[in-house]
């Protein structure tokens, strides 16, 4: 379905995949995410029933209204009549990353006098959401 130029499907499977892609991120380094965030495995077990969620629902909002906010950009950027190819979705969102997220990450941290190593696999975890993102919008546009 497309509405004012956004393939809505394409954000809806963008979200899907950002967050399957999160869980094998943070599956993968879950040790040492906990560790450079100072938390213990009572955090992961939550209140005995597992962890709430809360969390998982606010994150797969956030990761929709992300993959509908970089379909606008594309949109945008397409505008001029060149179309999006895949290296300069890839490329748009790894700047996206790098200038506005990247940026704000490492503010964040530093403030909070967080790890660097938090740091890196926070930062690394939303690159790859970008770039997934990036990769289904455009591969969903054609």
């Amino acid at each position: 379905m497309h509405i004012t130029g956004i393939n809505y499907t394409a954000v809806a499977v963008a979200a899907i995949a950002s967050f399957i892609f999160g869980g094998i991120w943070y599956g993968l380094l879950s040790k040492q995410w906990m560790a450079a965030a100072n938390l213990d495995e009572k955090f992961a077990k939550g209140s005995g029933t597992g962890p709430s969620p809360v969390p998982f629902a606010v994150a797969f909002v956030a990761l929709l209204v992300m993959a509908w906010m970089l379909a606008g950009v594309f949109l945008h950027l397409s505008r001029g009549g060149v179309p999006m190819t895949m290296r300069s979705g890839l490329i748009s969102g790894a700047l996206i990353w790098a200038g506005f997220v990247m940026t704000s990450l490492v503010v964040n941290h530093a403030f909070q006098g967080a790890k660097r190593t938090l740091t890196l696999i926070d930062g690394g975890h939303w690159l790859g959401v970008l770039l997934v993102q990036s990769a289904v919008l455009i591969l969903m546009s054609g």
